[in-house]
């Protein structure tokens, strides 16, 4: 019986005043304010039992330079060898005029191609003429863009994916952190953006969530974002971190560290955060519990680039595992630093 018809009956069954204390109840239910349902999360599907992420960063790229075509011959040769699942861009997509249409350019190398893809914007990306918000809101329209809409915190492209396995259970997650541009609180100190309070709030809101839907054990996850935290300095300098792969400069991560480590290691959820923005590094480093690593240099000669050639970041999940695989694509085929972590550390 519908809920309808069980109140009508019920009203001709009861007494009068019955029926005055029933319709009276139905008016309050329904004027009280009804609580907003939480959206839900994009999420993805293994395929033939193993999905395939590749990692795209700092691709600098301007519209109708000559330059910056080595940045889309990457980035198609990336997409047409490791056919991947899903393409996370962790910024500094673009690096000039005009902007909508360098956005769409390089990015609609993956649309047309139908996979599905997600951004952590870059510092640059707000600095040609478009804000951030309407940076982001144009790719957000863009076929197959993951990015939900900016929610109440600092940053306008933190987002989290899920990975489901077959019986539709959450496997993995995989956050994108917004880490600005310049740190705007603090103009005296001359430092770029950090993960803020709300920011680390939203992620420690989501991962418990995450966790209650998974018989209270942290889910895996990942973590991408543009600019690297601190830690990625402060492991350096510390004699007892390992590291793989190259390191050509030192991090240029922000003065003022918020936490955003501390609040990973407490979740028990991230197992390592991919970062971009220092153009000539591409290591995998392990440190206190935690891989920080880079994405390889994807861009052209709009901006310095030493680390040759470009190349991607590819990483590989299996149903079923809580370890996952990771390789540097070059341009032109060659692969490097193909680890199983945390085996391979």
């Amino acid at each position: 019986m519908k809920r309808r018809d069980f109140i009508r009956v019920a009203a001709i069954a009861v007494p009068a005043i019955a029926t005055a204390d029933v319709t009276a109840a139905t008016k309050r239910k329904a004027t009280e304010p009804q609580k907003p349902k939480e959206p839900e999360l994009p999420s993805m599907q293994f395929r033939n039992g193993k999905f395939k992420i590749l990692q795209l960063t700092d691709t600098h790229f301007i519209e109708g330079d000559t330059r910056a075509q080595r940045a889309l011959d990457n980035v198609a040769e990336l997409l047409d060898t490791e056919k991947p699942d899903l393409v996370i861009h962790t910024g500094d997509i673009i690096f000039g005029k005009p902007v909508r249409e360098s956005l769409t350019h390089i990015l609609s190398l993956i649309t047309d191609r139908h996979i599905p893809f997600a951004v952590a914007l870059g510092n640059h990306d707000e600095e040609f003429g478009l804000s951030r918000p309407e940076v982001m809101e144009h790719i957000r329209q863009m076929p197959g863009c993951l990015n939900t809409a900016a929610k109440p915190m600092h940053g306008v492209s933190n987002d989290v994916i899920t990975l489901k396995s077959s019986d539709g259970k959450n496997q993995w997650a995989f956050y994108l952190f917004d880490t600005g541009c310049m740190c705007k609180e603090f103009p005296e100190l001359r430092s770029y953006d950090y993960i803020h309070a709300d920011q680390l709030d939203w992620y420690r809101q989501t991962s418990r969530k995450l966790k209650a839907e998974n018989e209270g054990k942290p889910l895996p996850s990942l973590a991408f974002m543009h600019i690297p935290i601190t830690e990625y300095l402060e492991g350096l300098s510390d004699s007892r971190r390992q590291i793989r792969g190259n390191l050509g400069e030192n991090p240029c991560s922000p003065i003022i560290n918020s936490g955003a480590f501390v609040a990973m290691r407490e979740e028990g959820d991230i197992k390592a955060i991919s970062s971009g923005h220092d153009h000539d590094n591409d290591y995998v480093m392990k440190w206190r519990g935690l891989y920080m690593m880079y994405g390889r240099y994807g861009g052209g000669d709009t901006v310095y680039n030493n680390l040759k050639p470009n190349g991607g970041r590819i990483f590989e999940f299996t149903e079923g595992s809580s370890s996952f695989k990771t390789w540097i694509r070059l341009h032109g085929g060659r692969i490097e630093q193909t680890m199983t972590l945390p085996n391979d550390f």
